[in-house]
């Protein structure tokens, strides 16, 4: 009898570890992502080809040559700059709270968040551009562009900010400008069709992508269409956000149909394009899906449903075709490559030979460190900073490797992320699930 309540304590202690209290783990009660729900009820067309699930030790006698670190005092863009790719951010890594806001809208809030001046600007569902001083730790400016008839109308804003003057367009159709520091609406136009991309200033230009993949150079003055460039529109709408990336003489341009334009910013004239998405298959399961475009002046990272494709800038050649994708954007410090695949595995990748410096399992990472069952997580960014890769979690943890791919720690925030986090000036601001702004330094 002694033995049978023995094995009865030993089970009921297994399965009350860690990794159940801790809420670190994804939910198991949701044993399908969004994208297997949207889809499982049609056939889904294996691949011949595998996708890479490989654990690549890193070689010690490989020495990473990082750029400095920088100490950004703006994030204007809500990939941070031009060319949507992050940077070696400056950051104490102390983890300390040192900012909570009151609750900045009742409404459900966007994804993304813009800094500028020491404000940092959002909005909402309703339409409401939201301003937010950190240095009063209030609002100091609310402006909704939209009248009444708009009223029940779920409103998705794109914004980008440049001296003062947020730029939106909407899935509405409408391209405004409103000046924060003055509370005074600059300019509006109607074009009648829903955009559907991020925003990008290049000079006086405002470049903009609607539902139909047409890409629109706008006066960014006045709103009205310097030119307009059609691309494939695709039949069936998926949930793939067309994006828009650039360089010092060029716009990239990633539609929903899966094909990758090059434009020259000065003419406006299409250099080349590349189509990734290669199958007739209608199927919704084969829909394009991909992460945002980002470059390096000279070449371009793009991960497609399956694949991340390496593209010479100049020519649009392939340089390099990998059988992994990235779930969220990756990042490019000088030659190198960092990602995180699909199946969760942390990936860095020399851009030049094409060869993988390391691969690792992030949750078996978690599991050794932590000494606990091996499960799933939720990743939701990944970031460089202080020569550190920072990947938030879904569920409000923070893990901390070293450049090598070594887990140096996990951190449990304050509170949970709800918007995707920035850094500025030194410091990680995000928006919780309570609609609080939360300053981390």
């Amino acid at each position: 009898m002694r033995y049978v309540y023995f094995l009865l304590i030993l089970m009921i202690l297994q399965n009350c570890s860690f990794d159940k209290n801790s809420g670190i783990w994804k939910s198991e009660s949701n044993t399908l992502d969004d994208k297997n729900i949207q889809f499982k009820d049609f056939k889904t067309l294996l691949s011949s080809e595998e996708s890479f699930n490989e654990i690549v030790p890193f070689n010690n006698s490989f020495k990473f040559n990082l750029p400095k670190e920088i100490k950004n005092k703006e994030w204007n863009d809500i990939f941070f700059n031009y060319n949507n790719n992050f940077k070696n951010f400056q950051y104490t890594n102390l983890n300390r709270l040192i900012l909570t806001s009151k609750k900045i809208s009742k409404n459900i809030n966007n994804k993304y968040l813009l800094s500028e001046n020491e404000n940092i600007i959002t909005s909402d569902k309703k339409g409401n551009l939201i301003i937010f001083s950190i240095d009063t730790n209030k609002i100091v400016a609310k402006f909704n562009f939209y009248k009444k008839n708009f009223k029940k109308i779920e409103k998705n804003l794109n914004l980008i900010v440049e001296k003062n003057i947020i730029y939106v367009s909407d899935n509405i159709g409408y391209l405004y400008a409103y000046n924060y520091e003055k509370k005074q609406l600059i300019w509006a136009k109607n074009y009648k069709v829903p955009f559907r991309s991020n925003l990008k200033i290049i000079k006086d230009k405002l470049v903009a992508s609607n539902q139909n993949n047409n890409l629109f150079f706008f006066n960014k003055n006045n709103g009205l269409i310097s030119k307009t460039i059609p691309t494939e529109e695709n039949l069936i709408k998926n949930k793939f956000v067309s994006n828009i990336s650039a360089d010092k003489k060029n716009v990239m341009f990633l539609n929903t149909y899966g094909s990758l334009y090059s434009i020259n910013s000065e003419s406006m004239k299409v250099n080349w394009f590349l189509n990734l998405n290669r199958t007739l298959d209608l199927n919704p399961s084969n829909l394009f899906r991909g992460s945002p475009i980002i470059n390096n002046e000279k070449k371009i990272i793009l991960a497609s449903n399956n694949h991340t494709y390496i593209i010479e800038s100049k020519t649009g050649r392939i340089i390099h075709k990998k059988n992994f994708s990235s779930q969220v954007k990756p990042i490019i410090l000088n030659n190198y490559l960092f990602l995180i695949t699909k199946n969760d595995l942390l990936v860095s990748l020399d851009v030049i030979s094409g060869n993988i410096i390391y691969s690792y399992d992030i949750n078996q990472k978690i599991s050794d460190y932590l000494n606990i069952k091996k499960k799933q997580v939720t990743i939701k960014d990944i970031f460089i900073a202080g020569g550190k890769i920072l990947i938030f979690l879904d569920n409000s943890y923070l893990l901390i490797f070293n450049i090598n791919g070594d887990l140096n720690d996990v951190k449990k925030l304050s509170s949970k992320l709800k918007s995707s986090p920035i850094i500025v000036d030194g410091s990680i601001i995000y928006l919780n699930k309570k609609n609080k702004l939360s300053v981390l330094n």
